[in-house]
């Protein structure tokens, strides 16, 4: 691909063309994944390029939390990286500054991927598109530094297993892995809550839905948090389940605003699937009839 053509793929804009029906044509849907995937990647590989120069910053930052983790125990603990071939040392900085681009690019690609899953908004919804672009990418973010914040916590208790008489030789590849999964984790885990509300402000689920299944939500969540957390200790899983606990509260509670606001109460008693249908143009048609 030449200059030209990725310039023009982040100029141009992609066209939702709407059938009679409401739906997209899949050869449309399938051209504009691909466009979006392309920019994504494209942006992920300017950010890994960058993230490359600052690799000494990077992999103490990624080192400090088994370093804390290890300064709290009594066990003697020791950290060897294992060398798998040649080009092991360049496979680990590769994967230290995916890891960065993958977390700094995190607005632009989720955005990306919000505007693939709703391509036929209305001219007045597309202020929530918006919306979710600049609040998606944060929250992210917080939720990574949120796993961060409980990764030593989360170490010190699994290494604290270590018998005394014995040594724990940590490979710090299979540490970096646990990390990554451990970030990522509490990252995607923190953009639910807030795919719920842009569900609600796409007409899929309602407020008071929410509301009816709460009890089953917060159980759902706490076991997500105990699955999701690859640690097992107890501080990790409520660190994740609380903040999501909260979170699933307030966008249940930004849902029935919205619901309020738009009148829609009378439809709580449909089911979902039945919701997503409200403002589609078979009920449009019927109206007008």
């Amino acid at each position: 691909m030449s200059i030209a053509g990725v310039i023009g793929l982040f100029r141009a804009r992609p066209q939702h063309p709407i059938s009679a029906d409401g739906r997209m044509a899949l050869g449309d849907h399938l051209r504009e994944l691909r466009a979006r995937i392309l920019r994504c990647v494209l942006v992920l590989i300017v950010a890994l390029v960058i993230a490359l120069l600052f690799y000494d910053q990077l992999l103490s930052f990624v080192y400090d939390p088994y370093r804390n983790a290890v300064e709290q125990l009594s066990p003697d603990t020791k950290t060897i990286a294992t060398i798998n071939g040649v080009g092991g040392p360049l496979l680990l900085q590769l994967k230290l500054a995916a890891l960065a681009a993958v977390v700094c690019t995190s607005p632009y690609w989720l955005y990306q991927i919000w505007a693939f899953i709703v391509p036929g908004l209305h001219p007045n919804e597309k202020r929530w598109t918006l919306l979710f672009a600049s609040v998606a990418g944060p929250l992210f973010m917080v939720g990574v530094a949120v796993g961060y914040y409980v990764l030593p916590k989360g170490l010190s208790v699994l290494i604290g297993f270590t018998p005394v008489d014995l040594t724990n030789l940590v490979d710090f590849g299979e540490y970096f892995s646990f990390m990554t999964r451990m970030l990522l984790v509490f990252g995607v885990a923190f953009e639910i809550p807030l795919f719920v509300v842009m569900l609600n402000l796409a007409g899929v689920v309602s407020g008071k839905s929410l509301g009816r299944y709460r009890p089953w939500i917060v159980i759902g969540t706490f076991v997500f948090a105990a699955v999701a957390t690859p640690s097992t200790d107890p501080f990790s899983m409520l660190m994740l389940a609380v903040p999501m606990t909260a979170l699933f509260f307030l966008s249940e509670l930004i849902a029935r605003v919205v619901d309020r606001r738009r009148g829609r109460t009378a439809y709580d008693g449909l089911a979902d699937d039945e919701q997503s249908s409200v403002g589609g143009p078979s009920s449009i048609d019927e109206d007008e009839d």
